[in-house]
């Protein structure tokens, strides 16, 4: 297994990327792994390892290179997640009712919380999604490819970005979601790529969802199947967070194995 640090034009900008080879014969399938709201961290890394190591090619793709890289440093984005984590998820899902809740917290707090919000608004995830084309498009380049089995797979922000990036590539082969919001439904006609989804059963504001998502697919006519690992909270699968379920998140990895490894 060798890894590469390597850059990659995303949509407008030059990405950063943290790329992983298996030591197999090529060309390989190979999987994007777009990070959570945490960056490109140690998990993320080596979850990409963990994939090459189980035969894939793997990227990471750096959705904070360049402009987003000294806002979104770790003791920022905490700051804000506070913030956020003192509000309902019906909350959450309205604007106005974030900003009353912004208005009552200090400056510090009212920056951090407006940057997370820019981050996770509908317009910034749309960029993203689209940046995230580039990593695909790299990718088929790459002589140690497969460019027929290229996979995009994604963590609570990730996992959003991950489907959203699937409604703009008609030529991806899978994707797996982990925890991450619906793509916009009106954009589901576009998938083509079959779909699995992995979710916390505590983690309403995005499980409660599914069954929307799920309507959508099937009147689309796509391939959508998900579990739902019982009583686990968002992000059961980072071993570097508190939410951490360690029985949850082996099986979800068997799970994704699964599902890869299928035609």
């Amino acid at each position: 297994m060798r890894a590469e640090l390597i850059t990659f034009a995303g949509g407008k900008r030059e990405l950063e990327g943290y790329l992983v080879f298996p030591d197999k014969p090529q060309p390989s399938p190979a999987v994007i792994v777009v990070h959570e709201i945490w960056g490109v961290d140690d998990h993320i890394k080596g979850v990409a390892r963990r994939f090459a190591q189980e035969g894939y090619v793997a990227l990471a793709p750096d959705l904070y290179s360049g402009e987003w890289r000294d806002a979104m440093k770790p003791d920022k984005i905490m700051a804000g997640m506070m913030v956020l984590r003192d509000a309902p998820p019906e909350v959450q899902r309205d604007p106005a009712r974030m900003a009353e809740v912004l208005a009552t917290r200090s400056p510090e707090e009212q920056k951090a919380l407006q940057t997370l919000m820019r981050i996770m608004s509908s317009q910034q995830r749309q960029t993203f999604a689209e940046e995230l084309v580039g990593a695909s498009q790299y990718l088929a380049t790459r002589p140690e490819v497969d460019a027929d089995r290229i996979t995009s797979m994604g963590f609570c922000m990730g996992g959003g970005l991950a489907i959203h990036m699937a409604t703009k590539t008609p030529d991806l082969w899978k994707t797996v979601i982990f925890y991450g919001e619906n793509p916009p439904l009106d954009q589901v006609p576009a998938i083509n790529a079959k779909v699995f989804g992995i979710y916390a059963g505590k983690d309403r504001r995005i499980t409660d969802l599914i069954p929307e998502f799920q309507k959508a697919m099937e009147e689309s006519g796509k391939a959508f199947t998900y579990k739902v690992e019982g009583g686990t909270q968002h992000a059961f699968f980072n071993d570097t967070r508190p939410m951490y379920n360690k029985e949850a998140a082996e099986d979800a990895w068997q799970e994704v194995l699964r599902f890869l490894a299928k035609e």
